[in-house]
């Protein structure tokens, strides 16, 4: 469940970094986005192990993607299959020719509640969904086949030779697994590579995320930069569907998003942070280690000192334990030292409890804090606080400290709205999956410039593009890490 836990302390870094700052980060410009020509068939379990509410959820993500195609005879043609122990084909790939007549369709759709046949549904899906008759397009290159396969269990029949079959029609097919689903079925379904076509969420009430996935691989657009069709002053770089803009070394982006001022040289900003890290028993050791990695590849692009930044670390679960306050240690390598030895605590999740111990012994003076410099708390949970958070939470943003809210798998958005301070978009972070941390990513754009001095983040430039390649390396590792300990 916690795949993206640690990518998301990348994403922080870089907007952190502007407390207390002005200027504005580089933004998206436009929204322009098409969907390439597709025919795209829904295989959906309703088998008995899909309770009717968690269904509707599975008609909530099919609308979402819906929602974010081009649909027409000549452009995007969907069709959903509905299985259990036998098939029903709901409607086909011809069968509807307007986004609102499928919206309209899919919730009409019904669980059937009986077994688990997905070999047999995957089989109907290339037999019949994709064929001339049902509406399919003859195979070509300007036309993708996509299946998207959702299922929550063990199917009762053999899945061995999809993989083949599906290949040899040109179908692609996307396997998404939800709570006890087997594993090694999701790979067996999966069109290669793995890493891109496997997902897996722990709960039908976060399956809705995943459609971001699916609306951004879908999406096929121009490169706006290079045919000059943007307003950037003086850097443009082309993002899926849109573009931002950016400036040339000694300068900084103005608040319009696209013209550039020069900058003018200075020393740097102090920031007191402190990381407030979830140790409950549902991050498990294995994600509790990349936690601990990500912090110290943060700690690397700081400048820490003790008029710069000042980094101090708590962990909380069922109790509060400080593993070193603000100030305690005055460089990198002792700060990593110490977070490497930080030992998981594995227990319950008392978020309140966690926050209060922020605000009361944290950010005080007699732990290292200093007056009159900046505060940033980053909180991470894995699920739902098992106590009161509102009134620690608000005392938190009523004394002017900065307050991050991550949240990932179970983790209650409310609970996260709550905690984040204000404009709660640019504070509150919440992903089912590892893999969107690159559009979280392109939304969380730096605000390079303090105010005395707009040029002192150089360095979180070279930061971002250091840590874009661990992040992909990091998560080839921990897709596949994440399949043994569902397995188990």
């Amino acid at each position: 469940m916690d795949r993206i836990f640690s990518g998301f302390l990348l994403s922080l870094l870089l907007l952190l970094q502007s407390y207390g700052v002005h200027g504005a980060p580089p933004q998206p410009r436009g929204t322009l986005c098409r969907t390439k020509p597709t025919d795209l068939v829904f295989v959906i379990d309703s088998s008995r192990s899909v309770r009717p509410h968690e269904f509707e959820k599975v008609k909530v993500f099919m609308s979402r993607v819906i929602e974010g195609l081009d649909v027409g005879p000549n452009s995007t043609r969907v069709g959903v299959i509905n299985y259990a122990s036998a098939v029903k084909n709901e409607f086909s790939l011809k069968t509807y020719q307007t986004k609102a007549g499928l919206l309209q369709a899919v919730q009409r759709i019904e669980p059937l509640s009986t077994g688990t046949m997905t070999g047999l549904a995957i089989q109907f899906a290339i037999n019949r969904a994709f064929s001339d008759s049902e509406g399919a397009r003859v195979r070509s290159p300007n036309i993708n086949k996509v299946a998207i396969v959702v299922t929550d269990g063990r199917p009762q029949d053999s899945v061995q030779d999809v993989p083949a079959r599906a290949r040899a029609a040109g179908i692609e097919i996307f396997a998404i697994g939800v709570g006890r689903v087997d594993m090694n079925t999701l790979r067996r379904i999966a069109s290669e590579p793995l890493d891109d076509h496997v997902d897996y969420v722990e709960s039908y009430s976060v399956i809705e995320k995943l459609s971001h996935k699916f609306q951004e691989a879908f999406c096929v657009v121009s490169d706006l930069c290079a045919t000059g069709d943007h307003d950037c002053e003086q850097i443009c770089t082309s993002i899926p569907g849109s573009y931002k803009c950016s400036c040339k070394e000694g300068f900084t982006l103005n608040s319009d998003g696209k013209t550039c001022s020069a900058c003018s040289g200075g020393l740097g900003s102090a920031l007191d942070l402190v990381f407030l890290i979830d140790g409950s028993k549902s991050v498990r050791p294995e994600n509790f280690e990349l936690v601990k990695k990500f912090i110290n590849q943060i700690v690397e692009s700081l400048e820490v000192s003790e008029k710069q930044a000042q980094v101090g670390l708590v962990q909380y679960s069922s109790s509060v334990r400080q593993e070193f306050p603000l100030g305690q240690y005055k460089n990198k390598k002792d700060i990593k030292a110490a977070v490497k030895k930080m030992a998981y605590m594995e227990k319950g999740t008392m978020t309140g409890q966690a926050l209060k111990y922020l605000i009361d012994s944290s950010f005080s003076i007699i732990n290292g804090a200093r007056p009159g410099v900046p505060k940033v708390g980053i909180v991470f949970t894995d699920g739902r606080s098992q106590d009161y958070i509102t009134d620690a939470a608000k005392k938190a943003k009523d004394l002017g400290f900065r307050m991050f809210a991550v949240g990932v798998g179970n983790a209650v958005e409310d609970e996260l709205r709550e905690i984040a301070s204000e404009p709660v978009a640019e504070h509150y972070f919440y992903t089912a999956d590892f893999r969107t941390i690159s559009k979280i990513g392109k939304r969380l754009q730096m605000k390079i410039c303090i105010e005395e001095d707009p040029c002192e983040c150089k360095s979180i430039v070279k930061f971002q593009t250091k840590v874009e390649d661990l992040v992909k390396s990091l998560q080839r590792k921990y897709i596949l890490l994440g399949a043994i300990v569902v397995q188990n």
